[in-house]
């Protein structure tokens, strides 16, 4: 009997999966056993150099340039990746930015490109593997949000808003989805190590960290995996998973 979370024959699409986080869960599912699609915007090398570690680690792996914000982009990404695989079970939104600022001083361009790619490219992939999922009664979406939607962050009031809008878009699409055994979760990092973590100043959050360090790529991709997985994951959907080291406790 395979194990419980193994992902052996499935197809994954994780989008923004070239660096950080998103390259982290790309190996993971390899790792399950899954075939993974790396969705990156405009970095090939970077892109490349996940598949290759993945395949160098005997796992299977292609990558594919969308930005997720552009409607046609992530049509075209999506069809892609059913004419060469003929399936889809797992997406995981993943791509992001930060355009951090007080909200005062924040340019109208920050706040809409922040919301277009995390939150609006959320919607746009979810839209359009939701067909091939629905009419298979089975798939796995899984939403990477931030505990910064949870308690807010000063100077991210963009980020913060659009990662909220991704809890609301998580237990909507729950619930629409659940009839036809397609479930949709969210994972919420708190602060991990990674190119985006690299210049904060971590004394005073290691201070607001219960677990007292930050979290690696690696333990946001283990929950990632476990809510891929069928059957360990197949009774729960519409929720949060916060791998954040007890900061957000609720």
């Amino acid at each position: 009997m395979p194990p419980a979370t193994s992902l052996a024959g499935q197809v994954a699409l994780v989008t923004g999966a070239s660096r950080g986080i998103g390259a982290a869960i790309a190996q993971e599912l390899a790792a399950a056993g899954a075939t993974v699609v790396v969705n990156y915007a405009s970095s090939p090398e970077a892109a490349e150099a996940v598949v290759a570690t993945i395949q160098a680690a005997g796992g299977q792996a292609w990558a594919h340039q969308a930005n997720v914000a552009d409607e046609e982009q992530v049509e075209a990404l999506v069809k892609a990746v059913l004419a060469k695989e003929g399936r889809l079970d797992v997406l995981v939104n993943n791509a992001g930015i930060t355009r951090d600022g007080l909200l005062m001083r924040m340019k109208s361009a920050d706040w809409q490109s922040v919301i277009d790619l995390n939150l609006t490219g959320v919607f746009l992939c979810t839209r359009a593997v939701s067909r091939t999922m629905l009419k298979a009664r089975a798939g796995r979406i899984i939403n990477i949000t931030s505990v910064v939607a949870l308690m807010g962050n000063p100077g991210q009031a963009n980020y913060s808003a659009a990662k909220a809008g991704v809890i609301g878009l998580t237990r909507s699409s729950a619930a629409e989805f659940a009839s036809r055994g397609v479930t949709v979760n969210a994972v919420a990092p708190g602060f991990i190590e990674s190119a985006m973590t690299a210049d904060l100043d971590k004394e005073p959050i290691l201070k607001a960290i219960p677990l007292g360090r930050m979290g690696q790529p690696a333990e946001v991709a283990g929950a990632v995996r476990f809510l891929a997985a069928d059957p360990a994951a197949a009774y729960i959907t519409g929720q949060v998973l916060q791998v954040d080291g007890g900061m957000v406790m609720r």
